[in-house]
C-alpha cells in the first residue's frame, strides 16, 4: 500500500501514514476526499486551516500512456469552494515510484524562510532554500536542477504564489525541463501561503508500484498505448498542433473570446490558429519543436516549443487557452505577442486563463488598448513589481473587475472563463455555472460534442454537461489525460480493467464511472457547507442580456435545463 505523507509547515514535522479507506482512490477522487475529510469548509482559503493535497492517479508511474498526471486539491482562494487542478510533468510518476500516494501540506510556516520539500526512496525532508525566494519559475527550475540534478521532478510556485495572489498556479517540470501548470483555482497561492516554494522528487533506484495482476496489466496497457498512438487524432492533430488545432473551429462557431468577451470571433484568426503556429515553428527551426511529451510515457505528445524569428525559444507550450485568452481576448493579431506574454505569466506563476481574463477586463475599462502588446506587458509588469494595480490583476478577473468598476466580468463562481464564450457554447455555460469547479472548461468541456448537441440550442445542454463532468472527472481520478479518452470511451471495459489489474479493484464498464460520480457528490457537499450554494450556480447577468456577434446569441437556458446537470 502506498504512503500518505503529511507535512506540517507550522511545526516542520513530517509523518508517514497509510489509510485503507483510500486504497482505491487516486488523483481527484483522493485529493477531494482528503479535503472533504480534513478541511473545515468555512476556513479561510489562505489561512492555516486549509490544506493542500497533491495526489497521484491510480495508474501513475506505470507504462500506461498519458496516465501520470498529478492532482492538486484544496479550498480555492478564487471560488471559496473545493478545487482540483491537474497537470502533466514528471513529478506524479516519480512520486508513485517512491511509494507516495499523496502529500498533505497543512499548517502555515510562522517564519519568512523559503522551504523546499525533498523526497527520495530513503527520506522526506524540508530544507531552507532562501536563495529561491521570489524567483520566477524559470530561474527556480534552473537552480533546483543545479542543486539536485536534472533527474528530479519539480513542483513549484513563482512570486505570484509566494505573495498570495489568487490567480497563482503551481508549475511542474516535464521530461524536457519545460513547464506545465496545475493552473486553475488559485492553488499556487495556497501552496505559497504555506511557505513552501517547491517539491523535489528523486526516484533514482526506486520503483515501488504494485500490481494486482502485473502480466495482464502490461498486456492491456501496451494494447491501449498502441490504440492511442495510432489514433488519427493523435498523429494528425496533437502531434502537429497540440490543442491549438481547434482555434479556427471555435472562431467559426462564434465562441472565440475577443476583446474581453465582447465578440465571438476575430478577423485575425489566420494569424492565431494552430496551422499558423505549426508553420512558424517549422519555418523558424532552431529551438522550435513539435510533438513533445509532457509525461515520461505519453503517445499523444501535444506539447510544443515556440521560437522567435531567429529560432530562439520564446515559450513552451502554446496552447489553445493561451491563444484565446492572451490573444483574441486581448485583441492581438499575432502569435509572437501571445508567446511573449505567455512567458512572463508562466514565470510569475499565474494562471494564463484567469490572468488573460483579468487583463481583458482592465483593457475594457480603459487601462490600455486592445491589440497593444506594450500596454498588456506594462500591466503584467505591474504584477512583477508587486504594485497595487499589479496585485489587483494578479488576484484574478473577479477582483480586477470589482475594483475597476466593470459590469462585464467573465467569471463562474469567481473563476475566469476558459476560451469558450458560454453564449455560443451553452453546454460550457452550464459547466461554468453549475459544476463544482466554476469557470473551468476541464470540468466538462462541451466543444467536442458540438456535432451531436447544438451549441446554440436550449435543449440537452444540462445532460451533456453532466455526462462530461462524470467522464472527465473519472479520468481525473485515474490520472489520465482527457486527450487519451478516445479508445477508453469507445470501450469503457478497457478503462475498468486497466484500473483493476493495477489496483485490485472490481470495476466494470458501468461502475468505473462511480469514481467520477462519487467525487462530484462529495465536492458539491463541501461547497454547500462552504457557502457556495445554489445561489452561486449562475453566470454574470450581462451574458443574459448582451448579444454576442456573429451569432447574436445570449445565454438563455432555463433553470430546469441547468438543474439537469446536477449529479
Amino acid at each position: 500500500m502506498a504512503n500518505i505523507i503529511r507535512i506540517n509547515m507550522s511545526s516542520k514535522d513530517i509523518s508517514v501514514e497509510t489509510n485503507s479507506d483510500y486504497e482505491f482512490l487516486g488523483g481527484r477522487s483522493l485529493s477531494s476526499r482528503i479535503i472533504c475529510d480534513e478541511v473545515e469548509p468555512d476556513c479561510e482559503p489562505l489561512g492555516k486551516k486549509n490544506k493542500l493535497v497533491i495526489a497521484t492517479g491510480l495508474l501513475s508511474g506505470t507504462i500506461a500512456s498519458s496516465a501520470s498526471r498529478i492532482s492538486v486539491g484544496g479550498k480555492s482562494p478564487l471560488t471559496n469552494g473545493i478545487k482540483e487542478a491537474n497537470c502533466g510533468g514528471v513529478a506524479g510518476g516519480k512520486l508513485s515510484k517512491c511509494g507516495v500516494q499523496a502529500l498533505i501540506i497543512e499548517g502555515k510556516s510562522p517564519d519568512e524562510h523559503c522551504y523546499v520539500l525533498f523526497i527520495n526512496k530513503d527520506e522526506y525532508r524540508l530544507e531552507e532554500k532562501n536563495e529561491l525566494k521570489y524567483l520566477g519559475n524559470y530561474k527556480t527550475i534552473k537552480m533546483i536542477y543545479e542543486m539536485y540534478g536534472k533527474r528530479v521532478g519539480i513542483l513549484c510556485v513563482g512570486p505570484a504564489g509566494e505573495r498570495g495572489l489568487r490567480g497563482a498556479c503551481i508549475a511542474a517540470s516535464d521530461p524536457h525541463g519545460e513547464l506545465k501548470f496545475a493552473a486553475r483555482g488559485g492553488l499556487g497561492a495556497l501552496m505559497g501561503s504555506k511557505g513552501l516554494k517547491a517539491i523535489v522528487v528523486d526516484d533514482e533506484g526506486c520503483n515501488l508500484i504494485s500490481y494486482s495482476d502485473k502480466e495482464k496489466f502490461m498486456e492491456l496497457a501496451k494494447d491501449f498505448n498502441s490504440k492511442l498512438a495510432n489514433d488519427p487524432k493523435t498523429t494528425g492533430t496533437y502531434h502537429n498542433y497540440g490543442t491549438t488545432g481547434i482555434v479556427k473551429a471555435v472562431n467559426a462557431m462564434g465562441a472565440f473570446p475577443t476583446n474581453s468577451f465582447r465578440y465571438g470571433s476575430t478577423e485575425h484568426v489566420d494569424n492565431l490558429c494552430g496551422e499558423k503556429m505549426n508553420e512558424l515553428i517549422l519555418k523558424r527551426g532552431g529551438e522550435g519543436k513539435l510533438a513533445l511529451s509532457c509525461m515520461e510515457v505519453c503517445a499523444i505528445r501535444c506539447s510544443t516549443i515556440y521560437p522567435d524569428e531567429s529560432g530562439k525559444k520564446i515559450v513552451s507550450t502554446m496552447q489553445y487557452e493561451n491563444i484565446a485568452l492572451l490573444g483574441s481576448n486581448l485583441g492581438m493579431d499575432n502569435l509572437d505577442s501571445v508567446a511573449r506574454m505567455n512567458y512572463e505569466i508562466n514565470d510569475l506563476g499565474l494562471d494564463a486563463i484567469d490572468t488573460g481574463c483579468a487583463l481583458g477586463v482592465a483593457l475594457d475599462e480603459g487601462y490600455g488598448k486592445f491589440g497593444c502588446e506594450e500596454d498588456c506587458m506594462a500591466l503584467i509588469g505591474e504584477i512583477r513589481k508587486n504594485t497595487a494595480l499589479g496585485r489587483i490583476i494578479g488576484n484574478g478577473a473577479l477582483i480586477t473587475g470589482q475594483v475597476l468598476g466593470s459590469s462585464r466580468i467573465p467569471t463562474g463562481k469567481g473563476q475566469g472563463f476558459a476560451g469558450y464564450d458560454p453564449r455560443a457554447l451553452k453546454g460550457n455555460g452550464v459547466t461554468y455555472s453549475m459544476s463544482t469547479m466554476g469557470g473551468d472548461h476541464t470540468a466538462g468541456n462541451c466543444f467536442g460534442s458540438r456535432g451531436t448537441v447544438d451549441p446554440l440550442g436550449k435543449e440537452n445542454q444540462g445532460e451533456l454537461s453532466k455526462t462530461l463532468q462524470i467522464q472527465i472527472g473519472t479520468l481525473d481520478c485515474i490520472g489520465l489525460c482527457m486527450f487519451a479518452r478516445g479508445p477508453l470511451f469507445a470501450d469503457p471495459s478497457i478503462l475498468a480493467d486497466i484500473v483493476n489489474f493495477r489496483a485490485g479493484s472490481s470495476y466494470d464498464k458501468n461502475t468505473i464511472w462511480d469514481l467520477g460520480i462519487n467525487t462530484l457528490k462529495i465536492e458539491r457537499e463541501f461547497n454547500m457547507k462552504a457557502g457556495v450554494s445554489p445561489a452561486h450556480d449562475k453566470l454574470p447577468e450581462y451574458l443574459y442580456e448582451e448579444s454576442l456577434s456573429p451569432t447574436n446569441a445570449v445565454f438563455d437556458l432555463t433553470e430546469e435545463e441547468m438543474l439537469k446537470s446536477i449529479i
